[in-house]
């Protein structure tokens, strides 16, 4: 407990930051929040005095935040942010935005916090600079109490930076993406992420729940103060309740708390099965509720074991990991939560379970996406330590922020029951340089221990044989060692030392690095590059999309992602693809066969070849059944029994047009129907939500498909889409899966792309019916309805 009251002394006291949990306020609650999100005005490019109170900002943009104005573009190859900026802006922006405070406030605490903020902030208030945070992807917050007005109008200013370049190896984005809110307290406060929650003994009879709070006593007087805890269960009844003793906490002081309670039979959050508690804690001071802090919580018990791999609630699986970066397509790095939610469902969908932040930590709404859908968690700090991968990226900041980034990255994330792993780095490349490479990773280590004793460290090793990783010491520094690729070396560097809990922190899509986990129990898990396709990380314009994935940056899967599900789902499954070598191109070719691989070979989710005259079809099934039958137009071209080491059943099939079928064996019958199309007639829409809210978290993605007359995809029909709302709706984005289109994102039409595009809908108003439509040239439209909430 005396390491975390250091680590809370030194955010509080060191520089004066609170960052809270984001609660509603509810009537008679002693804190208040209060989302910035709109009136902000914002402007790119330096301007003098515009950190003035004063200034006059009438001229600039309106905008709301979260806000990455970087990916309104437009694309350029001339953009210093590069192929690895997806070829998109990046500069200096500023964010003014008034703020007022009521007179009855005078005598409370005043905070504001930022959940991120891309990148190399500086933050105003009321013409005072608060502080500058480098770190694009660190939350952070300011007390600004002390220049408070009450009763009168306040000025916040923001500055952002992102104009030397290169800075990162992908799309980072720019601006005040995450979101902003106004705390207003009592002077005896629960401490910015001052409640940590854990439960340490856990079974199916039973859960000890134990909370430990940090109170701030910023009065000038001695405070006489106890805490309340309530645990509110998954079904909103309270599942038991403490109290702690009554202890006084010193003027302009903080003191620490610590209750359990006892849980009966324990609704025990779980991989499909996310069952949430919270904790309401009360601060009682001098007899009056002076603050009410909540953390919502899981009660789980997992752990990591060298011979036999990850456990959960008792139960030993692998981990089915992807790796993601922050964006989502359309949106940048500005997400709305419901774009993160279908982004994962659409993962779990294929048998994914767990997900790495590469490599950096996510916003909260990811994380509580995660906690509600059950999905596990590495949580990552960094691509790089003191030496750099680019010019101007953290290295340049590692040795001075790197403690305080990690501290508070874990205190801010340390509640949610989906993390299983801290990452202090990937392929970091000071590891050639044992002595200064095993103190960083030490006092990482260490900084993460000191927040969080519960968790264990990880860290993405590269090529250790050639760094020796595994012979310095520096592997053993961490609690579960990672490796990226390279299978075989990991599960040697465990032979070698069978103490060592491993697992793959980044892995690629061959069926050997699937087997090397599958037939290994000591192999804790894997984490594929990547779970989607990417903005940035291009080789070369016109691209600016990297595909990697088992999904594209729609969600939509690759070929690739179905032979995953193949192996990862635990439900019958049997796609049908097939795989060709298609004429080279020149590189800028957008056509639909260079782009879905964009390498000698090319796969297939369709019937429907560029040639339909006769030749023959290299046809692969991708199943987990006991054997696949195979059918063309009703004639039947044999069964085949699944391989022992999960390669495809495969056929070479004389084209015919028609229909494409493969049975899936075994008690479940499953199967699947590849058809050819005709000539495109109409669009389709598909809406993936039936209601949608009009908060920047709510947004319904709409699929647009091009058909023929029989209802079969077009896939090689790219007509320009355009979409329009009536009612109480807006488009808020469109996208396709194409890895080289430079049409704007912030538009209504989109050019498909395999027959494809999505639209991104949200409401403007709290209710009505809301209508949208896709329209093309020559083709009959498509509507979907949508209901405002």
């Amino acid at each position: 407990m005396k390491r975390m009251f250091a680590a809370i002394v030194a955010v509080m006291f060191g520089v004066a930051v609170h960052a809270a949990p984001v609660k509603n306020t509810a009537a008679g609650d002693p804190r208040h929040v209060t989302d910035l999100a709109s009136d902000w005005r914002f402007t790119r490019g330096d301007v003098a005095g515009a950190d003035s109170p004063g200034f006059d900002d009438s001229a600039w943009q309106r905008v709301s935040v979260p806000h990455d104005w970087a990916i309104a573009g437009p694309f350029d190859k001339d953009n210093k942010s590069g192929g690895a900026g997806a070829f998109l802006p990046g500069g200096v922006s500023v964010y003014r935005r008034h703020v007022a405070l009521p007179a009855e406030d005078v005598g409370k605490r005043i905070f504001v916090e930022f959940d991120g903020v891309m990148a190399h902030s500086k933050v105003w208030w009321n013409g005072r600079l608060l502080g500058e945070r480098p770190n694009g992807y660190v939350s952070f917050g300011y007390e600004v109490t002390e220049r408070a007005r009450f009763g009168a109008d306040n000025v916040l200013v923001v500055r952002t930076d992102t104009s030397q370049q290169p800075a990162s190896r992908w799309y980072e984005g720019a601006g005040i993406y995450r979101k902003v809110r106004l705390v207003v307290e009592e002077p005896v406060h629960v401490a910015g992420w001052g409640t940590f929650v854990t439960t340490p003994e856990v079974s199916a009879a039973s859960a000890k729940v134990r909370v430990q709070i940090a109170v701030m006593n910023q009065s000038e007087k001695d405070a006489a103060v106890h805490v309340e805890v309530r645990l509110i269960a998954p079904d909103g009844k309270v599942a038991a309740t403490a109290k702690s003793a009554a202890q006084t906490v010193s003027a302009n002081a903080a003191s620490d708390f610590d209750v359990s309670a006892s849980v009966p039979n324990p609704d025990r959050w779980d991989v499909g099965h996310p069952a949430m508690y919270r904790a309401e804690v009360r601060v009682i001071a001098d007899g009056k509720t002076r603050d009410i802090d909540s953390a919502n919580f899981g009660v789980r018990e997992f752990h990591f074991d060298a011979a036999t791999g990850f456990w959960l609630n008792g139960k030993n699986f692998k981990l089915y990991g992807v790796c993601l970066h922050g964006d989502v397509g359309a949106f940048g790095i500005a997400v709305p939560a419901e774009a993160y939610r279908a982004r994962l469902q659409a993962l779990q969908a294929i048998g994914v379970n767990a997900v790495r932040t590469a490599h950096d930590p996510p916003s909260p709404e990811f994380l509580e996406v995660a906690d509600k859908l059950g999905i596990l968690v590495m949580d990552e700090m960094f691509d790089m330590w003191s030496l750099g991968k680019n010019t101007y990226d953290y290295h340049l900041d590692f040795d001075a922020w790197h403690v305080r980034d990690t501290k508070d990255t874990a205190m801010r994330d340390r509640n949610h029951p989906s993390i299983i792993l801290w990452s202090a780095g990937n392929e970091i490349r000071d590891t050639p340089h044992a002595e200064l490479a095993k103190a960083e990773l030490a006092s990482i280590v260490d900084a993460f221990h000191e927040v969080d004793p519960t968790r264990p460290v990880t860290q993405a090793l590269f090529r250790p044989k050639v760094s020796h990783d595994y012979d310095d010491g520096l592997a053993d520094l961490l609690d579960v060692v990672g490796q990226n690729y390279r299978e075989k070396e990991i599960l040697a560097a465990h032979a070698q030392k069978p103490s060592r809990k491993i697992v793959g922190t980044e892995n690629t899509h061959d069926r050997d690095q699937w087997l090397a986990m599958r037939d290994h129990p000591e192999y804790s898990g894997q984490f594929i590059w990547s779970g989607t396709d990417y903005l940035g990380e291009a080789r070369v314009w016109p691209g600016f999309s990297r595909s990697t994935g088992l999904l594209d940056r729609t969600d939509w899967p690759h070929a690739r992602g179905l032979e995953r599900e193949s192996w990862w789902s635990p439900k019958p499954v049997v796609h049908i693809v097939r795989r060709t070598r298609p004429t080279p191109k020149a590189p800028t070719d957008p056509g639909y066969e260079l782009q879905q691989m964009g390498d000698a070979e090319t796969v297939f989710a369709d019937w429907t070849p560029e040639s339909l005259a006769p030749h023959d079809e290299h046809v692969e099934v991708y199943s987990n059944c006991s054997d696949v039958e195979l059918w063309l137009n009703g004639t039947s071209l044999g069964s085949k029994a699944r391989n022992a080491d999960d390669a495809p059943q495969t056929w070479t099939v004389a084209f015919a047009p028609g229909s494409l079928r493969a049975v899936c064996g075994g008690p479940v019958k499953t199967e699947e129907t590849l058809k050819t199309a005709g000539a495109a007639v109409r669009v389709v829409l598909l809406s993936e939500g039936a209601r949608v809210g009009d908060a920047f978290d709510d947004v319904v993605r709409v699929r647009a498909f091009v058909e023929d007359a029989a209802g079969v995809r077009v896939p090689r029909a790219h007509p320009e889409l355009h979409f329009a709302v009536t009612g109480p709706g807006a488009v808020v984005a469109v996208d396709n899966g194409d890895l080289v289109s430079h049409e704007q994102f912030e538009a209504t039409q989109r050019t498909a792309f395999d027959g494809m595009a999505v639209v991104y809908v949200r409401a403007i108003a709290k209710a009505g019916r809301i209508v949208v439509t896709a329209s093309a040239d020559g083709l009959k439209s498509g509507t979907a309805a949508l209901s405002a909430k």
